[in-house]
């Protein structure tokens, strides 16, 4: 990408590389939508509907996650997915993949949270009628998320809004320098901690320095591009 040039001029030339951001930042935010409304839609109708003990308690919670510190959730999936965390097999860290786990957990108690209060409206409107026709809780959760699925449209583009503005938990978790590769070494028992970045083309120099670090007893490890 030219650096001479403006942001403006990149857009109206149709820079390959602002279009390929572009892309990747759209897919990102839409999947982390889709699954987060896959979660936070029926979970937020039935807190809604079902009544059970500590059901104030979970709305409670479901509306402090809203306001849910993206650092913190970076943080915690990337302990999760690092080599040395319970999911590192995966190989997910620094990956679009790990960006939209990233969005769909902030999200997905916003979509939730407002759902939940869409439903209950609708609940109060309707429920003599499901009850005069005896359908039982999960055909309530269904009609009414079918019924209030234009007002639901809001829960999504509210979550979506969260997912576009986000940067926190996508740079831990997803990286942010092209044509870089980032190794982190943790070495616990001494408290000390290392961060080398190299140029993916150079010298093989930097990945010798790391695996002399890894090899050190007692040394977690991470690595991305």
């Amino acid at each position: 990408m030219p650096d001479d040039v403006s942001a403006l001029q990149l857009l109206l030339a149709g820079d390959p590389a602002l279009l390929a951001i572009v892309r990747l930042s759209l897919v990102v935010s839409l999947s982390a939508v889709v699954f987060g409304g896959l979660i936070g839609v029926p979970f937020g109708a039935a807190v809604a509907l079902i009544r059970f003990p500590g059901r104030e308690v979970v709305i409670v919670i479901l509306n402090a996650l809203m306001g849910l510190p993206p650092v913190v959730v970076g943080l915690a999936i990337y302990l999760l997915l690092s080599r040395s965390g319970p999911l590192g097999s995966w190989g997910l860290l620094f990956t679009p993949q790990a960006m939209i786990v990233a969005q769909t957990v902030l999200i997905a108690p916003i979509i939730a949270a407002l759902t939940r209060q869409t439903v209950e409206d609708l609940w109060s409107e309707y429920r003599d009628e499901l009850a005069a026709m005896d359908v039982g809780p999960l055909g309530r959760i269904v009609t009414l998320i079918w019924d209030g699925r234009f007002s639901l449209v809001t829960a999504l583009l509210a979550g979506f809004g969260r997912a576009a503005a986000e940067v926190g938990a996508v740079l831990i978790v997803g990286g942010n320098i092209d044509g870089f590769n980032s190794q982190v070494a943790f070495m616990p028992d001494q408290k000390l901690g290392f961060v080398l970045l190299t140029n993916v083309t150079a010298s093989p120099l930097g990945a010798f320095a790391m695996s002399t670090i890894w090899n050190h007893p007692g040394c977690a490890d991470d690595a991305g591009e």
